[in-house]
């Protein structure tokens, strides 16, 4: 019985194990954050949660610019419900190539690893939850497809366990000749 129980235990965490994004460095094309996030982008995304049930819609137009290696993303979105909300995140790029990043609902720092076409974003949201706020933590993947698409997918967990997907596409919009 102990045996059977450490062997299921051993299968769950290797299952929690997550893939870094190292493997992806040979991929194409490759990403540059101050290249793609510079402009302005539109994505669409959804909310699922632990089910897959979608539970919110949204669209966020993104006013990016950089200064340097500091880049400053000016998040707008409107929800299917009506609502609106903004963040605005502060990126850094650190002399090891990885990134930070701060907004004012991320507690502490996102931390931005980069390699080939993939970006890897981990941060801790302050959520507001049926009038209260928790920390959730996020495990963000972005993906280059091409110089205009960006796929994200978002792990939402709470000690460990999963509360739900965020998926969007990014659409970066073409300089006007």
């Amino acid at each position: 019985m102990k045996l059977l129980a450490a062997l299921f235990l051993s299968l769950g965490l290797s299952g929690c194990a997550s893939t870094g994004v190292e493997q992806y460095r040979s991929e194409q094309p490759e990403l540059d954050l101050k290249t793609y996030l510079n402009g302005t982008l539109d994505a669409w995304g959804v909310f699922q949660g632990r089910s897959g049930e979608v539970k919110k819609r949204f669209h966020v137009v993104i006013d990016a610019r950089w200064s340097g290696d500091t880049g400053v993303l000016d998040e707008n979105f409107t929800w299917s419900d009506g609502t609106v909300s903004r963040r605005v995140w502060t990126l850094k790029r650190q002399p090891d190539g990885s990134y930070r990043g701060t907004a004012d609902d991320v507690v502490g720092e996102a931390i931005g690893e980069l390699a080939g076409n993939a970006l890897r974003w981990r941060y801790v949201l302050a959520l507001p939850v049926d009038g209260k706020v928790i920390h959730v933590d996020f495990d963000d993947w972005m993906f280059l497809i091409d110089d205009t698409v960006m796929l994200n997918r978002s792990y939402m967990t709470k000690w460990g366990f999963n509360l739900g997907e965020v998926t969007l596409s990014f659409v970066k919009r073409q300089a006007r000749q």
